[in-house]
């Protein structure tokens, strides 16, 4: 009793700051829960884990997420006789476990990661949604099944070391920031995929799928282009509006682009019909209306557009400037929260964000996911990049070879590891009844979605929830995915625009300049003095004498990229030649602060 007493001790502290309203446990003679609460919805109650008793049973949870159906769950539960003592989307979770078992999942639509123990049978049932905001990272040792959100919590469990085998030298290497579905990079570390769920007892663990992004792929569309518009405008409107639900306060993220105006816009009509004035926040860099250039992929900056949403809003605006020193410390604290290296300063960036917004907020709404769904991002549009075999944003495989160690490196097994890893994705899409183009339109937003947003969420999820912040992304209700994945691509793309079809959807309620703006990725620093002080730093580490990030790159290479430059993307438009420099930084980071045994 006495270990058990530390791990929960220990899981409780570590993870803490993704809870930090209240904490409990749950121990009977074969299962421990432990839970740290951020309190969303009814603060007053909910302390986790939450039990159900019945003559026969005995049920006890522990959830991270929202529910954005709750009350339908709740009516349909309730009709067939179960009692609530709470307004919580949590106990909506239990008593449908208690009800309708493993199935329960098919009628959640939220942001979730769960486990359920079922202490007469001995068995735990866990889930996490279906598009996969919410994390759930698991290891089995000596026949004991550990599970957090986070693989800290993990790596303070008896016997789970923070172990890296040659598989996870080439998922950070190869494929980095991103990583294979399911994999947590640590040897033995590994997690529920989205739309994913699995059982543990005696017999060991079990995983199966419970839903697909082509589940309804078969119903063919029959729509016009304006019936069309009109559901578009209707499932956005309505994901947005029930995820504007909380007892604490709310905000949006403003970032002058369409997605996020769009969020805040629909918020703002909720928070005037309730007398309320809705505040936005924006992050910006010290001195980069100076140095900004515009480009292919960022043709303008965000400080008119956001200005003009602002206006158009009333809202209270909030900016939020980022200077360089501190935006190189917090790419440190990026890997502490996300427990790998990340996106460089397209992490550290939104950790700083967040903590500022949490200052006045609990929750926020932010804008990601459109541009998976909808066809967004450059590569959807360019003919030449979307018909390339392997992934749109990455096709850097030969430099990050490079870069390793030569008996790391075999670019022909590096290429067919990334390749197969593609070839895996892309080969979910069926083909009957397809045009080429819509076929490979279909498995670009597989692509995307299950790569590329897969990234992105984690970024997301890590960053906010370091402070305990929890952020809500509309644009990723799975009705959304699921109705446009059925979409033909010549109406997402309408009259020839990233995003036709949304931008259509959402006439009248932006200003036309903000409607029709061409698309801007995440802004990032175009500061010189970020540069300068990346390369500082890195030449520090790598002129120690046992930098960790040395048994896996050669120096020399290392020291190329940092005096001569290399211009290569290594992640689509987000990571070019400052932003590898800080990746390099965040391994040797992670190697060294997780005391990472290298095998």
């Amino acid at each position: 009793m006495e270990r058990e007493g530390n791990v929960k001790d220990r899981m409780i502290e570590t993870l803490k700051r993704r809870g930090p309203d209240d904490d409990g446990f749950y121990q009977s003679e074969n299962a421990l829960l432990v839970h740290t609460r951020l309190a969303v919805i009814d603060p007053e109650n909910g302390a986790q884990p939450m039990i159900y008793k019945s003559a026969d049973r005995e049920l006890a949870l522990v959830y991270n997420g929202e529910l954005y159906n709750t009350a339908e769950i709740r009516s349909e539960l309730e009709a067939l006789g179960y009692k609530f003592k709470t307004n919580l989307d949590t106990e909506a979770v239990l008593l449908s476990y208690a009800c309708w078992g493993e199935e329960c999942v098919r009628k959640f639509n939220g942001i979730f990661a769960f486990a359920v123990w079922d202490e007469r049978r001995k068995r735990m049932f866990a889930a996490r949604d279906r598009i996969g905001v919410k994390p759930f990272f698991y290891t089995i040792k000596n026949g004991v099944l550990y599970f957090a959100s986070e693989i800290k919590g993990l790596l303070c469990c008896n016997g789970v070391e923070a172990v890296l085998s040659e598989k996870g030298i080439c998922e950070i290497m190869l494929l980095g920031p991103s990583r294979s579905c399911g994999c947590g990079v640590l040897e033995g570390i590994e997690e529920l995929c989205a739309a994913e769920c699995a059982c543990f007892d005696e017999y060991g663990l079990r995983k199966r799928s419970y839903w697909d992004l082509a589940e309804r792929a078969d119903e063919e569309c029959t729509e016009s282009f304006e019936e069309t518009k009109a559901h578009v405008k209707e499932l956005v409107y309505d994901s947005i509006m029930r995820q504007t639900v909380s007892d604490v306060e709310l905000c949006t993220f403003l970032s002058g682009g369409l997605d996020s105006s769009i969020i805040s816009a629909v918020t703002n009509e909720s928070f005037k019909r309730q007398g309320k004035r809705l505040h936005t926040f924006s992050v910006e860099y010290r001195d980069n209306q100076k140095y900004f250039k515009a480009g292919k992929f960022q043709p303008n900056s965000d400080d008119e557009y956001i200005k003009a949403m602002a206006e158009h809003l009333g809202s209270v605006h909030h900016r939020v400037v980022i200077d360089t020193p501190e935006l190189v410390d917090a790419l440190y604290t990026a890997v502490e929260a996300r427990d790998l290296p990340g996106m460089a300063d397209v992490d550290s960036s939104l950790l700083l964000f967040c903590k500022r917004v949490r200052e006045f907020s609990t929750v926020a709404l932010s804008g990601e996911c459109a541009d998976e769904i909808f066809g967004g991002y450059p590569w959807f549009r360019d003919k030449e990049i979307r018909m390339t075999d392997g992934f749109p944003w990455s096709q850097s495989t030969a430099y990050r070879v490079s870069l390793m160690r030569d008996e790391l490196a075999d670019e022909a097994k590096a290429q067919e590891y990334v390749y197969s890893r593609y070839l895996d994705t892309i080969g979910k899409v069926k083909e009957e009844g397809l045009s080429s183009l819509e076929k490979r339109m279909r498995e670009m937003t597989r692509l995307n979605m299950e790569w590329f947003m897969q990234t992105l969420l984690d970024r997301k999820d890590r960053m906010s929830m370091y402070w305990g912040l929890e952020v809500r992304v509309p644009f990723c209700d799975y009705r959304i995915a699921e109705y446009l994945y059925r979409v033909p691509w010549e109406y997402k793309d309408y009259k020839g625009r990233e995003k036709g079809l949304l931008r259509e959807a959402a006439s009248g309620l932006l200003p036309e300049k903000v409607l029709w703006r061409k698309k801007s990725p995440y802004p990032k620093t175009h500061n010189p003095s970020y540069e300068r002080a990346v390369r500082e730093r890195l030449e520090e580490e790598i002129n120690q004498t046992n930098a960790p990030v040395l048994d896996i790159l050669k120096k020399e290479e290392i020291e190329k990229l940092m005096y001569d430059g290399q211009r290569v993307q290594w992640y689509g438009q987000l990571m070019n030649d400052p932003q590898i420099m800080a990746y390099i930084l965040q391994i040797n980071h992670w190697l060294k602060t997780y005391k990472v045994r290298i095998r």
